[in-house]
């Protein structure tokens, strides 16, 4: 989404007209989900998708004519043999398409609130009416942006809000994925959490480019500049070159921080855990041998690092599916880590115990 709305505000700066096409809602088998997004430009090329051949010209036809009335209208697709024979798209779903045409003067403010909202990562919905009698009022096609509370940010519509909009708002701290009620689509974009790695060898590079694939915003820390460094982690928001010890003493870690230790040995992931450990860190994980891991643990205990807070780190982390290579095992510390951010945890069947339980003087201390 970030990259469709930088699209748009790229092609409005120049004064070129345009259409915002997004996917509101689908039913049974679809190519794409609701929440989908495309530009089509007045060439008729595009910027994003929607899914499927047939569906993407029809909607891409259906665009260029709107721009010049400049009217929004949702279009309804039927994926049997209308739409699909050639594309292998008879899976007998439902999509429905937004398209909202813009022009030079019209009013940017939607895009603009959207834009800045996605562009800070704090969480937003956006809600549209596909039926007017179900949502109790406004127009079909009307769009609304609410924030993390249910307040109305901006608007793009032509009647005022309809009637059941906030009873039907789900909290966006539950994480919902897009979904229908009564007849209005709602498209939750999620507050983006910050991945702190530390350690910038292999595995945290790897880790640091999936991670950013799925809207972490990615930190790194190491003492080595020819590792953290713009080449090597171009994706990364903020580098963060010095001794371990002076890095984390000074960086802000709230409820919504994912932090990963990798570093090159046990001395450093040792003296980082020692600063994360007792953090309001979301997610604190280490990577390292089951040896190591009790060593570590014993280490702070003795240093005085409370059993509480070592028991909620998850080490050896990752989900378990036989990593070898580097980007095996990246992968698996990235699902690990979506599973926290979208369930609110790890889910049982993936969970493993801690290595605290067995560490020596771990009773004793807690």
């Amino acid at each position: 989404m970030r990259k469709i709305l930088e699209d748009l505000e790229r092609e409005l700066r120049v004064g070129q007209s345009l259409a915002y096409t997004a996917l509101v809602e689908t039913r049974g088998s679809t190519p794409q989900k609701a929440g989908a997004t495309m530009l089509v430009y007045p060439d008729g090329s595009q910027s994003g998708t929607l899914g499927g051949g047939c569906v993407e010209a029809e909607v891409k036809r259906r665009a260029l004519r709107l721009v010049d009335s400049g009217q929004a209208e949702l279009m309804t697709f039927q994926l049997d043999d209308n739409y699909g024979w050639d594309d292998g798209l008879i899976c007998g779903g439902r999509m429905k398409m937004l398209i909202d045409p813009i022009r030079p003067g019209d009013d940017l403010t939607y895009y603009e609130t959207l834009n800045r909202h996605i562009r800070g990562g704090s969480a937003c919905t956006e809600a549209i009416v596909i039926d007017a009698e179900k949502a109790g009022g406004g127009t079909e096609g009307d769009r609304f942006l609410l924030d993390a509370t249910g307040t109305i940010l901006a608007t793009r519509a032509r009647s005022a809000a309809p009637t059941l909009l906030a009873s039907t708002l789900r909290p966006i701290q539950q994480r919902p994925r897009p979904y229908v009620d009564q007849g209005i689509s709602f498209i939750p974009f999620l507050e983006r959490c910050r991945l702190l790695i530390v350690g910038a060898g292999h595995v945290g590079q790897k880790v640091a480019e999936l991670a950013t694939q799925v809207d972490f915003d990615v930190w790194v820390v190491d003492d080595r500049e020819e590792y953290a460094n713009d080449r090597r982690f171009p994706s990364a928001s903020r580098l963060v070159v010095g001794s371990i010890d002076t890095a984390l003493s000074g960086l802000e870690i709230d409820n919504r921080t994912y932090c990963l230790i990798v570093t090159r040995g046990h001395n450093h992931d040792e003296e980082a855990l020692y600063h994360l450990a007792e953090t309001p860190a979301a997610y604190v994980g280490m990577i390292g041998s089951r040896r190591k891991i009790k060593l570590i643990f014993n280490d702070l205990l003795a240093e005085g690092i409370s059993s509480q807070a070592l028991e909620r780190v998850h080490a050896p982390l990752g989900v378990d599916i036989g990593s070898q290579t580097v980007a095996e095992i990246s992968i698996s510390i990235v699902a690990e880590l979506i599973a926290h951010r979208n369930l609110g945890g790890i889910p049982a069947q993936y969970q493993r115990p801690s290595l605290l339980e067995t560490a020596p003087g771990a009773k004793t201390q807690a």
